[in-house]
């Protein structure tokens, strides 16, 4: 016969974190934070605003450049095989 057994205490054998852990969580946490914003208030070298709008144009003008490759690419592509459609069509309709 199966008996079961149940603690008198609140929360034993749960699967819950015990108080303890729950705060040695929450100090690492606050300690992670703390170290966190040091590193970027203290030690991180942020650009300066010429830096910045510097690196941007050539990301922008980067970006355009690539973008009219893709497009020439594409258009060539697409008229190549325009062009192989055309012949393709050309051939069944004469062997008809």
């Amino acid at each position: 016969q199966l008996v079961e057994h149940w603690s008198p205490k609140p929360g034993v054998g749960s699967s819950n974190l015990s108080t303890r852990a729950k705060k040695e969580i929450m100090s690492r946490i606050v300690e992670i934070w703390k170290e966190t914003t040091d590193e970027l208030v203290n030690k991180v070298t942020w650009p300066t605003w010429e830096e910045l709008r510097s690196s941007t144009t050539i990301v922008v003008i980067a970006s355009i450049l690539f973008a009219v490759v893709i497009l020439l690419i594409d258009r060539v592509f697409g008229g190549f095989m325009d062009i192989l459609y055309d012949i393709l069509r050309d051939n069944n309709e004469v062997s008809q």
